[in-house]
């Protein structure tokens, strides 16, 4: 694909739909993630174990539906998935508001929300991922990753920066309007894009699990995937212990109102914006293996901080901590986004993606589960401890694989910044 400015992609009217598309999607998501908890803390009063069980049923669509999703979508042309269950999650997401107002909102109502939201979700996810390589090319897949990662890091800070203060003034519930009005709009852009992939060839009923068997056989095979798999399962899992937690933290433990967690969660989108945009330099410089795992290995560590953090100045300090934590996560995304998108063929990438997340985040409903129990037994200040821990420990799969100096990946003919600065 031609690219006739610094621009770049956004040159490409396509994908600045996808790139429009995204923030507003990312926007009302970002909202939704300080909002919804913030229903059951907040407005219904829940206890931690209620809390991990929302995060939870939020997650649990990766293991319910997580590796047929990609065999249905490697069937169906990806931005009709995209635009259908961006509308569906909008209409979800609104049915709250309406309890709300109809004063029948109980967690129950939470719970079959968040698991229908989640379930939609994965099929979202794995359509978004596996249309990029359609929409850009092959060559441009770590530009076009970077990108769509900056704009989500973007909307990292300026979704609870703008939930923070609409939670305090019109409350939890009914913020999330917001939130569905964002994918509702997001819907509306993807229809817009006009490049249309060629319609799959259909395959029988019964091929669907001979479609998913292949997707793992070939994630399986593939060494650098592998490890990518397995870490990340171990991250995430991790991970989310932690965040089931740090909402029950900052409000009940560090005494932080709506507004000061919107702020935190803004600093932790700066992170994501600062990484968002050094990915592609550090990919070259580093290798884009190595820097899969040296990203959170440098910045996994100081998110011990925030156990630590007491009301007060502490609590600012700890949440440089999260805002590194995000930076080192975008950086990896983007890498390892762009070198699974690379590894596999056109005809695969709906399942593999599919089996990636399955593999990935199955272990996210679990996060949820152990948080919400570890919270209850041990108070959120050790959860966040066990967390920082585990997060941390996860780069060894990583570690101890071809990833540690494998510097680039097959369809990569990005030139090292020494070669731009020569060519220059």
């Amino acid at each position: 694909m031609p690219k006739t400015s610094r621009l770049g992609l956004l040159c490409h009217r396509d994908f600045r739909r996808l790139f429009a598309a995204t923030a507003l999607g990312q926007l009302g998501d970002r909202i939704m993630f300080l909002a919804f908890p913030l229903v059951a803390i907040a407005a219904l009063h829940a206890d931690e174990f209620e809390v991990g069980l929302l995060t939870a049923m939020s997650t649990a669509g990766s293991l319910l539906v997580g590796l047929p999703a990609g065999a249905w979508v490697d069937r169906m042309r990806k931005r009709s998935v995209m635009i259908s269950t961006d509308l569906a999650r909008a209409l979800a997401l609104l049915t709250i508001p309406m309890a709300w107002w109809a004063d029948i909102l109980t967690i129950w109502w939470l719970y079959t929300v968040a698991l229908t939201h989640g379930v939609l979700t994965v099929f979202f996810d794995v359509a978004y991922v596996s249309c990029l390589p359609h929409l850009v090319g092959r060559d441009n897949l770590l530009e076009g990753n970077s990108k769509l990662s900056g704009i989500r890091s973007v909307t990292s800070i300026s979704g609870p920066g703008v939930a923070g203060p609409l939670v305090g003034l019109v409350g939890a519930p009914v913020t999330l309007v917001l939130s569905s009005a964002g994918m509702a709009l997001s819907a509306l852009l993807a229809a817009g894009i006009r490049t249309r992939e060629q319609k799959p060839e259909s395959s029988e009923r019964a091929q669907l699990v001979k479609d998913v068997a292949e997707g793992l056989k070939f994630v399986l095979g593939q060494p650098a995937l592998r490890a990518i798999l397995v870490a990340d399962g171990t991250f995430n899992l991790f991970l989310v212990m932690y965040q089931t937690m740090l909402l029950v933290f900052l409000e009940r433990e560090a005494g932080l109102d709506p507004f000061g967690i919107g702020l935190v969660l803004s600093g932790m989108g700066c992170g994501a914006l600062l990484g968002a945009l050094l990915a592609t330099r550090l990919s070259k410089w580093c290798g884009q293996g190595p820097v899969i795992w040296l990203a959170p290995l440098l910045t996994c560590p100081p998110t011990a901080l925030m156990p630590m953090a007491r009301p007060g100045w502490s609590v600012a300090v700890a949440a440089i901590g999260l805002a590194g934590l995000s930076l080192g996560g975008v950086v990896r995304v983007v890498a390892q986004s762009s070198l699974q998108q690379a590894l596999t063929p056109d005809r695969l990438l709906g399942r593999v993606s599919a089996t990636a997340r399955f593999v990935s985040w199955g272990g996210i409903p679990l996060g949820g589960l152990l948080g919400g129990a570890s919270g209850s037994v041990f108070g959120a200040a050790v959860t966040l401890w066990i967390g920082a821990a585990g997060m941390t420990l996860s780069v060894l799969p990583n570690v101890l694989s071809p990833l540690r100096t494998k510097r680039t990946v097959p369809g990569d003919r990005t030139p090292s910044p020494r070669v731009e600065a020569r060519n220059g």
